[in-house]
């Protein structure tokens, strides 16, 4: 007997903080309750009284009887012989300047408004108009034409479709702008702002689902990503207005509802880190007789299986999420159950204040809210969701602060080798740079300065000389303009040396031809160096100078294109002459060992060096020089190997 009293002591020792937390959680929900219809009663807009229209004629069923709106009839499966609503309003000439308008609060589910027998409103044109979930008004302007001195008749067909009962609200009939306020905030209230709350939805419907996408493991996001999405499917989605050429819409759309609160359900299970049971998938079954009753069977089987299997479906799990938040709140005592708890209770209250419209416990009221409180609780899942992405990212930081000292300690280590790598390689380009400079230097200016003192020694005379030392400072010219950044782009490098080669044509009374084939002359190369240019400038210098000196040319030609032969586009300079030509060997070659030949054996090591392709082809019509330039130029001269 001891340990039993023992284990009980122990149990009732348990329960009592379990009670101690769960007392004041239920008082807040009750306050949230009272909250909640307090505001349902008082946020409705007011509309202008003034001109309200109460009192119609009822003709239905092949019976007339007076009623005074907001009036229910009875609910119909049929769009034949619609209820019909007259009645009598006033107008006075005197307001002729004033446009008038009819206004229609709540209605469902389809009215035809005319005015003295005279169609103005049909609400089946607007498919936002006729969602029994929304509570849409409607405005219309009333041509000044059909408007009378004194009495007039309006007329209000209310279409009914479905198990419920239909209902139409008081009608105003005045002047447009005393009644366009009371419509715009109802617009504002019950179409604009469940379009923005579920295009809100949709969006965290795709966040959620990549989220899921990333972390498979985490089933949670899957499982709210498809809830969100069916629900969205059931907001922007039109149901089809009997008769509709696409019934089977409407089934979906049906089905949707309970679907959508079995996946919330299932959220909040996993969310709160609980096993799924097995059983709950019955949860399911409803939803599914739904879409089976609404795709084998025809109207409006649908519709009273949802009625009386669907709605209920619904509030069955909103009361099963506030059973499994409110177990989460006495176990975890977190921010985020907490606010999940609140924002259920929100969507509860007001699924029984719907229901209590629904069969008319509420009297002379049809306003549906649910939908629009859906929205709380997406609220509350997204605070959520950032609660438990900040507690991941707090164990994120705390275990990477672990790691900041070790971190720390081999960067100091990595810096240390990365400037000893750095400084070496500098150094190694520098001295690269400086060799490239030095031979280039050498093979160019200082040969033409070798051949300056020869001159002089010999007692040359000055032109020869002037000659000479023009050419050196022509060759020093060039190295110092291929050392210019000129970012890649070739053709501003050709553009300075197309002004050298024409000055070097004019004394010789020899006319340069400049083609650009492509309009976009040569490709860019980002890594285009110095050197490259200058050995390129230097080729193009020799065909001109073979020209001028051995071909006794009269025209020389340069083409520069480019070809895209598939894997790259590459550029192509040609220099063409009208000269006598010279002979070729077999093997393409200058024919002798002639200094012409060996200037071409340069130009041909010059070109290989750059990663270029020189072809060269003479006969009696001239000489003709190609230079193809690589898709990408080499990082280093060596490549010529």
């Amino acid at each position: 007997m001891s340990e039993i009293a023992a284990k009980a002591a122990t149990t009732r020792t348990r329960r009592r903080p379990q009670l101690v937390r769960l007392l004041p959680y239920v008082l807040l929900q009750a306050l949230i309750v009272i909250a909640t219809m307090l505001v349902l009663r008082l946020v409705p807009p007011d509309d202008p009284d003034d001109y309200a229209v109460s009192k119609f004629a009822l003709r239905e069923n092949g019976a007339t009887r007076t009623v005074t709106l907001p009036h229910f009839t009875s609910s119909r499966y049929s769009l034949g012989d619609p209820p019909l609503y007259t009645g009598v309003f006033n107008w006075a000439s005197r307001d002729v300047n004033a446009a008038w308008s009819v206004f229609l609060p709540r209605f469902s589910n389809g009215v035809e408004v005319a005015i003295n027998g005279v169609a103005i409103l049909d609400s089946r044109r607007d498919d936002t108009a006729n969602r029994p979930d929304r509570n849409t008004p409607e405005i219309a302007v009333i041509p000044s034409s059909l408007l009378r001195d004194g009495s007039n008749q309006i007329t209000v067909r209310l279409f009914v479709w479905g198990p419920l009962k239909g209902f139409l609200d008081t009608v105003y009939v005045g002047p447009d702008e005393a009644l366009r306020p009371a419509y715009e905030t109802r617009t504002l209230l019950f179409v604009t702002l469940p379009v923005v709350f579920s295009a809100w939805q949709s969006l965290l419907a795709v966040i959620l689902a990549i989220m899921w996408l990333m972390r498979r493991r985490e089933p949670v996001y899957g499982v709210l990503a498809a809830g969100m999405l069916v629900g969205a499917v059931q907001a922007f989605v039109p149901p089809p207005v009997p008769p509709a050429p696409y019934p089977h819409i409407s089934a979906i759309l049906l089905a949707s509802a309970p679907i959508e609160s079995a996946l919330v359900v299932v959220f909040a299970v996993l969310f709160f880190g609980w096993r799924w049971p097995r059983y709950g998938l019955l949860l399911f079954v409803p939803g599914l007789i739904i879409l089976a009753a609404g795709l084998l069977a025809s109207q409006p089987v649908p519709r009273i299986v949802f009625l009386f299997l669907g709605v209920p479906t619904v509030g069955l799990c909103l009361m099963l999420l506030a059973v499994i938040v409110t177990m989460a709140v006495i176990k975890r005592q977190d921010a985020a159950s907490f606010t999940f708890g609140c924002a259920v209770t929100i969507v509860l209250t007001c699924w029984f204040h719907d229901m209590l419209s629904v069969f008319e416990f509420v009297p002379d009221e049809r306003t549906f809210v649910t939908r629009l409180s859906y929205s709380a609780m997406l609220v509350a899942i997204g605070a959520g969701l950032t609660w438990r992405f900040a507690r991941a990212l707090n164990q994120v930081d705390s275990f990477a602060g672990r790691l900041v000292a070790r971190v720390r300690e081999a960067e100091e280590r990595l810096k240390a080798s990365f400037a000893r790598e750095e400084a070496r390689a500098r150094a190694a380009a520098l001295a690269n740079e400086r060799t490239r400079l030095m031979r280039d230097l050498h093979d160019g200016l200082g040969g033409q300065l070798i051949s300056i003192v020869a001159l002089s020694e010999r007692g040359q005379e000055g032109a020869t000389i002037i000659d000479a030392a023009r050419a050196a400072l022509k060759d020093l010219r060039l190295v110092i303009d291929s050392m210019d950044d000129i970012g890649g782009d070739l053709m501003l490098a050709l553009g300075s040396w197309r002004e050298r080669a024409a000055m070097q044509l004019r004394p010789h009374d020899i006319a340069l031809d400049w083609r650009v084939a492509t309009p976009q002359g040569l490709p860019l190369h980002p890594e285009l160096r110095p050197w490259h240019v200058i050995q390129i400038v230097r080729i193009l210098d020799e065909a001109v100078t073979n020209a001028v000196k051995h071909a006794t040319a009269r025209h020389i030609t340069v083409t520069i294109e480019t070809h895209d032969d598939g894997q790259g586009p590459y550029g192509v300079i040609s220099v063409a002459d009208d000269g006598s030509g010279f002979a070729l060997d077999n093997d393409g070659d200058v024919a002798g060992a002639s200094q012409t030949a060996r200037g071409l054996r340069n130009m041909t090591n010059r070109a290989t060096r750059c990663g270029a392709v020189l072809g060269l082809s003479s006969d009696t019509s001239g000489t003709r020089v190609r230079l193809q330039l690589p898709q990408v130029f080499p990082d280093s001269d060596a490549a010529a190997g």
